[in-house]
């Protein structure tokens, strides 16, 4: 009997022991959980920078540089001046979420990034934000040289500065004059090539200034009612349709004007010449073709979008031409 008392005893207390074991000891994250936890957070830092607007960007920087070098520049500084832009670009929109967190939660466009489901906090993105601003500024200015640099610092100034923290909660025309930070691109691409802004540059500058509201005002009136939420002014969202439709013409007509004014004053040839008539053709149709809807009060969010992507197609198109222009025939002008 005691014996077997015993072995009921002993019985009992391996019980207690395995169910102390499996319930206090705390579990090991599988190695698989942890690679995907970084791969998340990754993600989302990824997200902070607003990668389709760098891709943008982006896409009006190295034609730039092969236009103003009348060839292909380096390659050191090709991926100097793109790796520094991008950050620069990076920076600025990390700064703007960082800003806009409590505006973004109202949103259901902006409803999702980082800083609003807590996948990262304000203080990490807003180290992360200085960290990009400066390694962006560094390697402008020891893979390009100052003059970059310092385009790319007043860059992202511009964007955080006067469109985020000052136009955009106060004006309706806040993505007009903030919309200039997206122009710097151009500016810093020929700049690193000639360490100089000459009136081609300029020209450049001011096609994508007068390219922001009539891509950014459709996309604004099929979000609207976000906006709005928010109480963010955007022209898009508490002007009507008609009067909408009517300032998308007026910009898309001065910005095809302008685009031509590289003829003369930038020695394009026939490649850009050509792109340029026949893309700026295209998008005044789509333009016109929105302002007829909304003038007979039949306009769609459909018909809004439609513009706003046929506006990134006209500045792919065009820069694309750009990048190639140099490398086929001679100048229409001085050639």
């Amino acid at each position: 009997m005691n014996w077997r008392r015993r072995c009921e005893n002993t019985r009992a207390k391996n019980r207690v022991t395995a169910n102390v074991s499996t319930t206090d000891t705390p579990l090991k994250a599988s190695p698989a959980a942890g690679k995907r936890g970084i791969s998340r957070k990754f993600k989302a830092y990824l997200a902070l920078t607003k990668p389709r607007v760098i891709e943008l960007l982006l896409v009006s920087t190295l034609p730039t540089m092969i236009f103003a070098e009348r060839g292909f520049p380096s390659i050191g500084l090709i991926v100097a001046t793109l790796v520094g832009g991008a950050f620069a670009a990076g920076s600025a929109g990390v700064f703007n979420c960082y800003i806009d967190r409590d505006i973004d939660k109202l949103m259901h466009r902006t409803e999702k990034r980082p800083l609003v489901t807590g996948e990262v906090t304000p203080r990490e993105a807003l180290v992360f934000a200085w960290i990009l601003g400066a390694a962006s500024i560094a390697i402008l200015w020891f893979g390009a040289n100052p003059l970059s640099a310092w385009l790319g610092l007043g860059a992202i100034v511009f964007y955080v500065v006067i469109y985020t923290m000052i136009l955009k909660r106060r004006t309706a025309q806040n993505i007009v004059w903030g919309g200039a930070a997206g122009c710097f691109p151009v500016l810093i691409a020929w700049a690193a090539v000639t360490n100089t802004v000459e009136w081609p540059a300029v020209v450049l500058f001011m096609v994508i200034f007068l390219w922001t509201p009539p891509h950014y005002w459709p996309l604004s009136m099929r979000y609207g009612e976000d906006y709005r939420n928010a109480n963010v002014p955007m022209l898009g969202a508490i002007a009507g349709a008609k009067v909408v439709s009517v300032q998308v013409v007026l910009y898309a007509w001065a910005m095809v004007v302008c685009s031509l004014l590289l003829v003369p004053v930038g020695r394009a040839g026939w490649v850009y010449t050509i792109a340029a008539v026949l893309a700026g053709a295209w998008f005044l149709y789509e333009s016109h073709a929105l302002y007829n809807r909304a003038q007979g009060g039949d306009v769609s969010n459909k018909g809004a979008m439609k513009v706003f992507h046929g506006s990134i197609s006209y500045l792919t198109l065009l820069f694309i031409a750009l990048a190639v222009d140099p490398f086929i025939g001679s100048p229409i002008i001085g050639g």
